[in-house]
């Protein structure tokens, strides 16, 4: 045996290990979230075999597990079920048209290096999307937990038949989701690499066949077959149809996988987020031609791979074989599993994604982006899906740009016996300089806030008890200036050196703002020796009267 050899046979040990882990919960959890997209529940390992065969061959992080998602499923089953009957084939065409979209679309943003298309959703954007999806998944999973008749995919028709079906509760089904609920739970708090749910799903399904708890109105998952393997059939009708959706698809799978990519950095690596997105678009693409559905990073799956500590992607991929071989030759085992047992599985599901520690800390935090949350739940809850999605990606934008939009010009005072400036506040007043106002403006300075700058910083001078003949502008946290700025900052020094009032430059450390400064003649316009390096240089020009040391 070489030395290369030895080297490698722990890894792969390794690997093994993890895909044996990651195996064992993804079944379970891909035939569970497979019923909640709408699909066939066999489809749910087909759609993880893509995923994970894509991100193999494109993705970067060695840890990171893509398949069926519950978080993504809701979205497009709800847009879908308005356009063909659930598990039907124009309605498995739709998906894999929406897989073959969204993952396109991924996949070039990756290449195109946009994973900063990330960031366009706020951590209480995210978490009250989460809550409304969770409260979503929840309720479609009732009717199957409840053993009563579901009254459609809509809000609507889920209460309404909640309501009408709640005096013939089956006891039976309702104990079978609870069970596998509480063993999920249990499972999890103890050891996550535990496969709990498959055991229970075992569990379950031998109860049925022994006891024959058919005859007791228990539902089951009954004979499955394997979808053909074609890519869809569609028209430029369906693309166009579509296309808001996959985008809005594509855009929960970059935020997703952003987020997972992130949580399993090890000390001293730095990941490569635009490839992983490359790999998950893949996986998205790959599934999307087999008839599978659009496929997304799950965090708890990337966790337990990180967790048993996996050396390369090859888990991910001796985990794809794993489901494949259930896939091809062992359907007939999954026959049994009663419904409700993986409507438990997926109440467990909901009950991950609602990060209720996360509410409680924003609420106790800023109500203003606790407001933002519950907005986003209540759209995601409230109208379809789809459409809450986009509500809450605008509000998530709309809030960035308010907290832009309200920044103020702050007045600075010295620290006595430094020559450190700080912003004045209820608990610091500072040394000031008379006829000198030194304020700062704690943002980029660009046309949603030029407005704001130029009212508060007149009303900052307006305010002074003495005759102001001098402001200077410490903008050592202006990190940017753009046409609409420049020109109202041009009118602003003109119109104050009319007045007999000079405005001085401190501190203009960002290189950006700098060239942009030089590129709008603000430095021109400004005179020589005006941009000074600290407030205290600029502060000691203007009391020799403006001449240079």
């Amino acid at each position: 045996m070489t030395l290369a050899m030895a080297l490698r046979i722990p890894d792969s040990r390794r690997d093994i290990a993890a895909a044996l882990a990651v195996a064992a919960i993804a079944i379970p959890e891909q035939i569970a979230t497979a019923r909640l997209a709408g699909a066939p529940p066999a489809t749910g390992l087909l759609v993880f075999v893509a995923g994970s065969v894509g991100f193999f061959l494109f993705g970067h992080s060695r840890y990171i597990s893509v398949g069926a998602d519950s978080t993504i499923a809701p979205i497009f089953a709800a847009a879908l079920s308005g356009l063909a009957l659930a598990a039907s084939p124009q309605y498995t065409a739709l998906a894999a048209l929406v897989a073959l979209i969204a993952g396109s679309v991924v996949a070039a943003s990756g290449l195109l290096q946009l994973g900063w298309v990330a960031r366009l959703l706020s951590v209480p954007v995210i978490t009250g999307f989460l809550a409304g999806i969770s409260v979503h998944i929840a309720l479609s999973q009732l009717p199957a937990l409840l053993g009563i008749p579901s009254g459609g995919p809509e809000l609507a028709g889920l209460v309404k038949g909640l309501l009408k079906g709640i005096g013939h509760v089956n006891s039976i089904t309702l104990s079978i989701g609870l069970g596998v609920f509480a063993a999920t739970f249990v499972g999890e708090r103890l050891d996550k690499r535990f496969p709990t749910p498959l055991l229970a799903l075992i569990v379950c399904a031998l109860a049925v066949r022994l006891l024959d708890l058919s005859a007791h109105g228990v539902t089951v998952l009954g004979a499955m077959r394997r979808a053909p393997f074609a890519a869809p059939d569609f028209t430029g009708g369906d693309m166009m149809k579509l296309l808001p959706l996959s985008l809005l698809i594509a855009l929960v799978i970059i935020i997703q996988t952003a987020t997972v990519s992130r949580s399993v950095l090890d000390a001293g690596e730095s990941g490569n987020l635009n490839r992983d997105l490359v790999g998950v678009g893949a996986g998205n693409i790959l599934s999307g031609l087999l008839g599978g559905f659009a496929a997304n990073s799950s965090p708890p799956r990337t966790a337990i791979v990180h967790e048993t500590n996996a050396a390369s992607r090859l888990a991910g991929l001796f985990a794809a074989v794993l489901a494949a071989v259930l896939y091809f030759f062992g359907l007939a085992l999954l026959a049994d599993i009663p419904a409700a047992a993986l409507a438990g599985l997926l109440l467990f599901v909901a009950m991950r994604i609602f990060h209720l520690d996360t509410m409680r800390a924003i609420a106790g935090s800023s109500r203003p982006e606790f407001a933002l949350l519950c907005a986003t739940a209540a759209a995601i809850v409230l109208v379809p899906v789809e459409i809450g999605v986009a509500v809450g990606v605008a509000l998530s934008l709309m809030y960035g740009v308010w907290t832009i939009v309200q920044t103020q010009v702050l007045e600075f005072g010295q620290v006595p016996g430094s020559t450190v400036w700080w912003p004045v506040g209820r608990d610091f007043t500072g040394e000031k300089q008379p006829g000198i106002i030194v304020a700062g403006f704690q943002a980029p300075l660009f046309f949603l806030n030029a407005d704001s700058f130029r009212k508060s910083l007149t009303d900052t001078v307006a305010r002074a008890h003495q005759p102001v003949h001098a402001v200077i502008l410490e903008a050592g946290s202006m990190i940017e200036l753009d046409y609409s700025a420049a020109r109202m900052l041009s009118n602003l020094i003109e119109e104050w050196k009319n007045k007999g009032v000079t405005i001085y430059i401190a501190r203009l450390e960002s290189v950006r703002a700098q060239r942009a400064f030089e590129t709008f003649g603000i430095l021109t316009l400004l005179g020589g020796n005006r941009a000074f390096h600290s407030v205290d240089e600029a502060i000691r020009f203007i009391q020799k009267g403006g001449v240079a040391a």
